[in-house]
Formats: C-alpha cells, sequence, structure tokens
C-alpha cells in the first residue's frame, strides 16, 4: 500500500483546458506533466527551453516533488529533463515548469498538451548533523565512481 498525500493544484488560465497530471497506468510512480505552450516549441539539437506546465502546486510540509524525464521521448528523440530531477519544495508556489534539453539529432516540436515529463511526489526527511571525528568503517570504505563490483 502506499502514502497518500493531498496536494492542491491550481490550474492557471494558460491550461484550462489540459488535463491535471495523472498516471499513465494504475501503478505509474509518475504523474504525467503536459505542455501548456500557447504555440508549437521548435528545438534543435543542443537547445533547451522551460517548458511551462500551467499548474501551480502547494505541497505539505515533508513532502516534495521530482520532475523527471519521459523515457520515450528520452530514447527515441533525445529530449531529456536538463536537471533531472528537478525538485519542488513545499514552500513553492509559482508555475510548474521543466527544463528540457534536445540532446538528439534532429529538430522536435513541442505542441500543447504533449506529455513532457513525469512528477513524481515523495516524502522526505529532515535532517539533523551530528558532527564526528571518524565516521564507522565499511567494506566499501570511500570508493567511489564506478569503484564497486571491480576487482
Amino acid at each position: 500500500m502506499c502514502d497518500e498525500v493531498i496536494v492542491r493544484v491550481q490550474r492557471l488560465p494558460h491550461a484550462r483546458d489540459l488535463p491535471l497530471p495523472a498516471p499513465a497506468t494504475p501503478h505509474a510512480a509518475g504523474l504525467d506533466l503536459r505542455a501548456a505552450v500557447t504555440e508549437p516549441l521548435r528545438l534543435v539539437p543542443g537547445a533547451r527551453a522551460l517548458v511551462p506546465t500551467g499548474i501551480a502546486i502547494a505541497l505539505p510540509p515533508g513532502w516534495e516533488a521530482q520532475v523527471r524525464p519521459r523515457s520515450g521521448l528520452a530514447l527515441k528523440h533525445g529530449i531529456t529533463v536538463l536537471n533531472a530531477p528537478g525538485t519542488i519544495d513545499a514552500d513553492y508556489r509559482g508555475e510548474v515548469g521543466v527544463i528540457l534539453v534536445h540532446l538528439g539529432e534532429e529538430p522536435f516540436v513541442i505542441r500543447r498538451g504533449e506529455r513532457i515529463a513525469q512528477l513524481v511526489v515523495a516524502r522526505i526527511a529532515s535532517v539533523r548533523w551530528e558532527e564526528v571525528a571518524v565516521l564507522e568503517a565499511t567494506s566499501r570504505g570511500a570508493g567511489g565512481f564506478g569503484s564497486t563490483g571491480r576487482t
């Protein structure tokens, strides 16, 4: 069973005709975000753009929303979220925007209502630092950046 959270959403005037974010399948983790562009947006290879979604949200304290790429756009066209995952904090009240970048080879057109990214809402933990002189040892130690699985 999953946690359920109520998130208040405001549909902005330029998105009155677009559906609210929703999962594509019953068990999908992400809610599809749609482009609320007023005219088609052409991205050439190497270009990036802030794409409006036409919604603003109010997350409760202790929750965040992550903007993640759509795998089909990434694989088929090289379109991805530049700052993936983009984080929406509980105190942000502006329009949700998606920074898309075109890493593909052919120009790509984003049309109104097209699914451009996914929104995943997740619980977060607050952090209280406990400073120590030395950290406890582990079998991995300080190995990182591809060090695991090597002999």
